[in-house]
């Protein structure tokens, strides 16, 4: 994927520890940070079904999930319903500009994700497997969009950030779009195998002191907590639920074996910690006001929750 996306190492990382842990994405920055070439590009090294969706204000339901539609037999002259297979039945999703769009349609969307299948006629058709959206928002314009509500957003398993080039790595992309040749992209893995790589995301042993540290980082987002830092209490209206402890867990296993280990240490929740967390501690007027960001709250949680010493 590195020979045609420049920079944002980072991101890679988390958008490849997303599918091994068998969740799905935001994808959150500017306009021209290669987000779609990103999804494409890892739909054909991986040798994934590829689709992408532009929401729209007048996207309907029926655009993503299909549409049922009346066929008459010119031989016999009966008529029967065939259902007409929408885009969300693909193995790479790209969601683009999700915010753009009504909730109802945003609704049909995340049932999906979360049931891995559509219902249609009374009969419930299962996704393809490996199913993996990765939705976009744009932060920068948000006059006539929608904003994802907080429960909703939580089924997300990531919030990955995508921030501008470095001044080299502008250069080169400059240097690499701007020519005939295409870099291409060789296939490196395929369904199958990435279906085993999920399965053995889920193997890799935890201990116990590592499953408490990653449950005192969820439960220090609470204000309403009996032990909540200062901080917290000034800064957060609402802390994360018990579906980030999850995703840490699963996201820190990803990473190990993502570095080439079969075993999740302190540094794996740490590196997840800001992708899990940041979409879903909601800061409070106070934090706003002060310019507080909520990576910036993760931060001194990280700092204030001590990891455990090896061997304990």
């Amino acid at each position: 994927m590195r020979r045609r996306i420049v920079g944002q190492g980072a991101v890679l990382d988390e958008v490849l520890m997303c599918l091994l842990a068998g969740g799905h994405a935001l994808l959150v920055g500017v306009p021209g940070l290669a987000k779609t070439l990103l999804v494409k590009t890892l739909s054909e090294a991986m040798e994934l079904d590829f689709r992408r969706v532009q929401f729209t204000p007048d996207l309907m339901p029926g655009d993503i999930t299909g549409t049922e539609v009346i066929e008459e037999d010119r031989a016999t002259g009966r008529r029967a319903a065939r259902f007409i297979r929408g885009p969300i039945f693909t193995q790479v999703l790209l969601a683009d500009e999700i915010n753009r769009t009504p909730p109802k349609t945003q609704a049909a969307l995340l049932e999906a994700m979360q049931e891995g299948r559509v219902t249609a006629g009374g009969e419930d058709m299962p996704l393809p497997r490996p199913f993996f959206v990765l939705a976009t928002q744009n932060p920068v314009e948000q006059e006539g969009t929608y904003p994802l509500p907080e429960a909703q957003l939580d089924r997300f398993m990531f919030d990955i950030r995508l921030d501008y080039p470095s001044a080299e790595e502008e250069v080169e992309i400059l240097r690499a779009t701007t020519g005939v040749a295409d870099a291409p992209v060789q296939r490196v893995l395929d369904a199958e195998r990435i279906m085993t790589l999920q399965r053995w995301t889920r193997e890799v042993p935890v201990a116990d002191n590592v499953f408490r540290y990653a449950a005192s980082l969820v439960r220090a987002t609470r204000p309403t907590g009996p032990d909540a830092h200062e901080d917290v209490k000034r800064w957060i209206r609402w802390g994360a639920g018990p579906r980030a402890g999850q995703a840490l867990i699963l996201g820190a296993k990803a990473n190990a074996l993502l570095s080439g280990r079969f075993h999740v240490t302190p540094d794996d929740i740490r590196r997840v910690a800001a992708p899990v967390l940041r979409h879903r501690v909601l800061v409070n007027f106070h934090a706003e006001a002060e310019g507080v960001t909520p990576d910036q709250v993760i931060a001194r949680l990280m700092e204030s929750v001590a990891p455990p010493r090896s061997g304990l």
